[in-house]
């Protein structure tokens, strides 16, 4: 015979959900969750989709986690409290969850006005697409210098670290850039590199330039015909470039993944320098590097303008 197992694991997930939310904010979401019960209920007997139970828990995990948000780092405890620059910093936190986390909040704002619990729906204005700005991280100064001192100093880095480290910090080089360039791309008289689409050879400072022949003297060790400046223990026998795997990894030592090492260089040059130049010299659309302006971007990060 069927039993309500079933029903009462996914109403106790449901009170787990409720509990963990913070006291003067938890009866507005109890109550939402009975809305959502009900509104089911009536699904059911009219013969339309019903939310499931899984929907009904997600969503309270949405309004759990807002409610966290709001009492742990915004210091409010009354939903009527809540306005738009709240729910954009807490969607922020999940940029690839947006879409579904303001499906969510426009429910229970939509709720919560009908209940007077709220006067203003601040989720109302609210967009799945989100800003347009550069909301990536990028690395601090001092990490900067630990970084070049790690990749110009100690010898038990890999070559193909401080390659990557050196052309991401100091040139923008992108991942890909750095795993096609070949031995032919490079001018040792001038000492330059011809890197992906730039419609110009890229001028290699000192510290660049040694980590290009620490590269290359690695890939001479290992006897290859790969015409490539990085060559691993997979593509030393054919002429292939790294795999995009490998590269993905070749910083893991270091602590910092390359996009946001190449984003730190792109935001310094965006802001002190004409955007549009920027994308002409790194072959980039201009819209690309647009992103990066002033506006978007956390005002301690960027040079002191006022001091010039």
């Amino acid at each position: 015979m069927a039993t309500d197992q079933a029903e009462r694991l996914a109403a106790g997930r449901r009170q787990r959900r409720v509990l963990a939310v913070p006291g003067l904010l938890r009866p507005s979401v109890e109550a939402f969750s009975d809305f959502m019960i009900r509104s089911r209920e009536r699904s059911r007997r009219a013969g339309t989709l019903p939310r499931t139970d899984a929907t009904i828990e997600a969503a309270l995990a949405i309004v759990r986690d807002l409610a966290l948000f709001l009492a742990g780092e915004r210091g409010k405890q009354d939903w009527a409290l809540t306005d738009v620059h709240d729910l954009e910093a807490f969607l922020a936190r999940s940029p690839k969850a947006r879409k579904r986390r303001l499906v969510v909040l426009g429910q229970f704002f939509r709720f919560a006005r009908s209940r007077k619990i709220v006067l203003v729906d601040p989720a109302r204005g609210l967009t799945a697409r989100g800003p347009s700005g550069f909301t990536g991280a990028t690395l601090t100064p001092d990490q900067q210098r630990v970084l070049f001192r790690r990749w110009t100093t100690d010898p038990a880095v890999h070559p193909h670290e401080a390659l990557l480290g050196m052309l991401a910090l100091l040139h923008g080089a992108s991942s890909r850039e750095v795993k096609m360039l070949q031995a032919v791309d490079l001018d040792f008289r001038a000492r330059t590199a011809r890197l992906g689409d730039r419609p110009h050879p890229v001028p290699l400072d000192p510290p660049s330039w040694a980590a290009v022949e620490g590269c290359l003297g690695h890939r001479e060790d290992q006897k290859t015909d790969n015409p490539h400046v990085m060559v691993t223990r997979q593509t030393k026998s054919g002429r292939g470039p790294a795999s995009t795997a490998y590269v993905s990894h070749v910083l893991d030592a270091c602590g910092f993944p390359p996009r946001m090492i190449r984003c730190t260089r792109l935001l310094d040059l965006v802001n002190t320098m004409d955007p549009k130049l920027v994308a002409a010299t790194f072959g980039m659309d201009p819209e690309a590097t647009m992103i990066y302006l002033a506006d978007h971007i956390d005002p301690g990060r960027l040079p002191d303008l006022q001091s010039r």
